[in-house]
Parts: C-alpha cells; structure tokens; sequence
C-alpha cells in the first residue's frame, strides 16, 4: 500500500454562484440581500485552505442546523467543510421558501464577517 497525500481545500474550484432549486419559471424566493451574502459567502469559503476553513466550519454548521430546523426538522448529515456552503443555501433556500427566513440576511452577513 502506497502512502500518497494530498492537499485539499475546503473550496475545490471556482465559487459558483448560489442557484435554487426552485422552478425557474418562478421567482426565487431568497431576498435579494440574502443571496447577494450567499455568493459572498462561497466566494470566500472558496479561497479558504482547509487548514483554515475546519477552525471556522462549527460556525457554519450551527447556521446551518438552524436553518435546517426551521422547516422540516431534519438532520442535515456533517460532509466536512467542502459542501457546508452548499448546504447552506440549501437550507437558506427552503427556509425562506416556507416563509421562515427571518433574520437570514444579517445572520449570513455575521457569518461572512466572522470568517477567517
């Protein structure tokens, strides 16, 4: 068995913007503020090294969890910090979807600032 390393970054690639999963045919239901810190938040996650984005991946998640459990309730699995953006609006996205989004846009904004 051969020991190969490699260097990982929580962000693999360029930053795609926030898209729902919504009906294009419809509005999407995310603030425009909100998704506005939602494309800055995975631009940023994007440039982190894992070695810095991990520290900062417990925060995240805690939004996450919350947003999670505004809607549906249900457990959002722990991916490692890779896809914690993407989760995110996800999770962004259904709960303003049910009508449950309040405070998302200054809690993205938090979020953003607290990270390294």
């Amino acid at each position: 068995m051969s020991e190969q390393h490699t260097v990982d970054t929580a962000g693999a690639g360029r930053p795609v913007p926030a898209a729902s999963s919504a009906d294009p045919a419809r509005p999407d239901v995310l603030p425009e503020d909100a998704r506005r810190e939602l494309d800055r938040l995975r631009a940023r996650w994007a440039q982190l090294p894992l070695d810095r984005a991990e520290p900062a991946a417990p925060r995240v998640r805690a939004l996450v969890v919350d947003l999670a459990s505004r809607t549906a309730g249900t457990a959002v699995p722990d991916l490692g910090p890779g896809p914690l953006v993407d989760q995110l609006a996800v999770v962004a996205w259904d709960a303003c979807a049910a009508g449950r989004g309040d405070g998302i846009t200054q809690a993205l904004t938090e979020l953003r600032r607290a990270l390294p």
